[in-house]
């Protein structure tokens, strides 16, 4: 079967509605170049996020075996388990040199976009597990009710927020109590998952979808006391992450149509998140 279709007509990228392939905007959603080309019947064959999902889960599922293999393979020590979600745990040389985020990277030795690619990496069997499960159930109903470009650009900026919050409350209050301190090492896609869930209360709040919302406040606050009462939990990271989904999806306003510029951003926050893993391991092996 052709990845293009070049005559006839198609469904529109956006809301599915069939359109022209010659068309130039949506005339039900308004969005430009619905057809993608011709290629929009290939890529919703993937799903209303475009096969994002299974992107997610297969990048950071190589990239939690490769950090397991290299630990193994290079003698290192795992790192100590603080909890039931670090079975299998890379070392932390491993976890830091794949670009791991925190205090100590992004305060003392300056990998500031370690506050993307630590999203991408997990601490355990359980860790990836849990956060696949809870990406898979999530983020197919966004990319619903918000498009597959501003799902893309909602977990990213997720992602970054919860790097962020942890690593400036752990440089800048390590007095807190446990619980409460920010991380001085921290890996995972928790972060981007609380985005999620802010996401969905945001789209609650202003599409009147009042019980998707309460299920997610519900949701969001089981998993946070959970934070607060298991070790190793980032509970700053998590708490960034639902902040900048909740903020993220209030300027994006689920409401409005998604438009062929999101998509764009949406690329640009894929290549960001390829070139901060990058960036990472090369600055790691950076002549002294």
């Amino acid at each position: 079967m052709a990845l293009r279709k070049k005559t006839g007509s198609t469904p529109c990228i956006g809301c599915g509605q069939l359109v022209a392939v010659t068309d130039k905007t949506c005339f039900r959603c308004g969005r430009r170049l619905p057809s993608l080309y011709g290629f929009s019947p290939t890529l919703r064959k993937w799903g209303p996020d475009l096969g994002f999902v299974p992107l997610v889960i297969v990048a950071c599922a190589l990239l939690y075996v490769f950090s397991l293999a290299f630990s193994f393979l290079a003698g290192l020590e795992p790192a100590r388990p603080a909890g039931f979600l670090q079975v299998l745990a890379p070392s932390t040389e491993v976890l830091f040199l794949l670009g791991a985020t925190g205090s100590i990277p992004v305060f003392e030795y300056g990998r500031w976009w370690t506050v993307l690619s630590s999203a991408w990496l997990h601490g355990g069997l359980l860790h990836i597990v849990f956060n696949m499960l809870w990406i898979r159930m999530l983020a197919p109903g966004i990319a619903q009710v918000f498009g597959p470009g501003r799902l893309v650009i909602i977990y990213t900026l997720s992602a970054i927020a919860g790097g962020v919050a942890t690593t400036v409350v752990s440089a800048h209050f390590p007095d807190l109590p446990g619980p409460l301190r920010g991380a001085s090492l921290s890996i995972g896609a928790s972060g981007a998952v609380f985005g999620l869930l802010g996401a969905v209360i945001q789209y609650g709040k202003k599409a009147g979808a009042h019980v998707a919302g309460q299920q997610a406040w519900a949701l969001a606050a089981v998993l946070f006391v959970f934070g607060l009462l298991m070790p190793g939990v980032d509970n700053w990271g998590h708490l960034g992450g639902f902040v900048g989904g909740y903020g993220t999806a209030w300027v994006l306003d689920p409401r409005r149509p998604e438009r062929g510029y999101h998509m764009v951003f949406a690329a640009g926050c894929l290549l960001l998140s390829l070139l901060s893993v990058i960036a990472s391991v090369v600055h790691a092996y950076r002549p002294l």
